[in-house]
């Protein structure tokens, strides 16, 4: 049974400057709920019940959010607008927090989660890869997955050859779902491996934080998950689950835009 998750969001959002400055990427807009509001409740629509997110020193407001702010619940009540207070509902899980205290990549903010999963398999996702899909869930999608074959799971679109270069891509022999994964590369310049790449939703066993502090730096000087990802290929099999659903990447602006519009309908 898969219980935990974990969302790394301590990263700079670069690719979302200058709001970056004062916003983090996680809690830019989506309709009137922010981004990361809707990853944990896809995280809780998969049947986790526990969340584990990794922030930094200057993203207190994602902590902020999802606390209860029993001065505005009260100030609702007084005026009589207790109709407003369905707008502060939230996804309805444990949530914790961890400090990455400088972003050493998103191998080293999953490492930071080892004591709080403990010896159980889990998710990740990624915040800014939101998975619109008008049946199951995408983070659920993997979980049965990860029923059927006892091994991490990774989540996978496949994707035109001229921008591979900006994903981890997979190498395999048979596309088939679930896909059995023989290889990985990490945004690879030329000759990928396939036009399978890697979406931000993951099953891992807990072996994976053996290989995450087994692995040295990196591309970018960063502890890189896929590093970890081949390693852990080497003891266990881990399968590829191609994720039915429209994805969106919240760090190019056509795409938030377009997630913007749809979400603004739903």
């Amino acid at each position: 049974m898969v219980r935990k998750a974990i969302i790394p969001a301590a990263g700079y959002g670069t690719r979302n400057l200058p709001i970056t400055k004062v916003i983090p990427k996680e809690m830019l807009p989506v309709g009137f709920k922010p981004a990361i509001h809707y990853i944990v409740e896809e995280a809780v629509q998969s049947g986790i019940e526990q969340v584990l997110i990794v922030t930094s020193n200057s993203k207190n407001a994602i902590m902020d959010y999802f606390d209860h702010s029993l001065e505005l619940e009260t100030l609702l009540r007084s005026k009589n607008k207790e109709y407003l207070l369905k707008h502060l509902e939230l996804p309805n899980a444990e949530i914790f927090y961890t400090r990455q205290s400088y972003a050493r990549g998103l191998g080293d903010a999953i490492r930071l989660g080892k004591e709080f999963i403990g010896n159980e398999p889990f998710g990740v996702l990624l915040p800014d890869d939101f998975v619109i899909s008008d049946e199951t869930p995408a983070l659920k999608q993997l979980i049965d997955v990860y029923k059927e074959t006892n091994s991490s799971v990774i989540g996978l679109k496949q994707v035109q050859q001229e921008h591979l270069k900006n994903y981890g891509v997979i190498q395999c022999s048979d596309k088939t779902n679930p896909i059995e994964i023989e290889n990985i590369v990490e945004k690879p310049k030329t000759d990928p491996p396939s036009d399978m790449a890697v979406i931000g939703r993951y099953i891992f066993t807990p072996e994976i934080f053996k290989c995450l502090e087994d692995i040295t730096e990196g591309v970018d000087g960063e502890i890189q998950l896929t590093d970890a990802i081949k390693n852990l290929l080497g003891t266990q099999s881990i399968y590829g689950k191609i994720i039915s659903g429209d994805r969106y990447d919240i760090g190019i602006l056509e795409e938030y835009v377009e997630l913007m519009k749809i979400m603004s309908k739903r």
